[in-house]
């Protein structure tokens, strides 16, 4: 039999964030992917932090922009779903949006 044992470091945190009648955008959920990627201490070198916020701020951009990129190929995919269902109406509704 295999035991294996998880433990949780002292330092968990759970984080929760909404919104209010819509889902996330892209540039917030990059935001919050970032801020999980890219940890920067108060208590480093103001050098070494400036450096480590600029380097996140560009990677936040990074990913909103390939969040937007995921986003128009799953709009994309679904509506040559609509069209292949008989349904292009629908699918030009999607395209559009």
């Amino acid at each position: 039999m295999i035991s294996l044992k998880a433990e949780m470091p002292n330092t968990f945190k759970v984080d929760v964030v909404t919104t209010s009648h819509r889902g996330f955008t892209p540039e917030e959920v990059a935001q919050r992917c970032s801020d999980k990627i890219i940890q920067v201490s108060d208590s480093a070198p103001p050098v070494i932090r400036d450096q480590a916020q600029t380097f996140k701020v560009d990677v936040t951009k990074i990913i909103a922009f390939y969040m937007h990129e995921a986003v128009k190929s799953d709009r994309t995919t679904i509506y040559n779903a609509l069209i292949d269902a008989g349904h292009p109406k629908l699918a030009e509704m999607i395209r559009r949006l």
